[in-house]
């Protein structure tokens, strides 16, 4: 047995006219992410350090925008496939410890919601996973509101 970390990023711009998905729910804002799918940055940097703890690539190379039958689809059916590769390659989730930064909405209320979501998809108990969340102070693009930035490590376990 040997652990392992993986580390993922992810940002997205607003974009009017979409739902806002972060941590695999919805929130109530009037703005969404742009993206190929539903542009939840939080799952998005979460699939990118599962992948990266066990040399897998990136989401880029499992679900390139080019595949039209990807368009809109939910990051959780994504994750759903990242676990699969991830037990397939005999990695099981330590840890999860998790920052989304953005000025606004605030997103203290709707934590445990996500972690519960995190939580099933991932096979292990609440308090291996860590959701922050922090603004930039205005500064840069985040702080202009026009985008959301996520950063997510793990840890995982691969047995032999």
């Amino acid at each position: 047995m040997e652990l392992r970390v993986g580390i993922g990023i992810d940002i997205h711009p607003w974009e009017r006219g979409r739902d806002f998905y972060l941590g695999g729910i919805k929130l109530p804002y009037p703005l969404g992410l742009s993206g190929h799918s539903d542009g939840d940055v939080l799952i998005h940097a979460l699939m990118d350090a599962l992948l990266g703890s066990l040399g897998l690539g990136d989401i880029g190379e499992y679900f390139p925008p080019s595949k039209k039958e990807l368009k809109n689809i939910s990051s959780i059916k994504l994750l759903k496939e990242v676990m699969q590769k991830v037990k397939e390659n005999g990695g099981k989730v330590v840890n999860v410890d998790a920052v989304v930064m953005m000025e606004e909405p605030m997103i203290l209320a709707y934590k445990p919601a996500m972690k519960d979501v995190l939580c099933r998809e991932l096979g292990i108990s609440s308090s291996r996973v860590n959701i922050k969340a922090t603004t930039c102070e205005g500064l840069g693009f985040v702080g202009r509101k026009e985008g959301v930035v996520s950063v997510v490590t793990v840890m995982v376990r691969k047995d032999d």
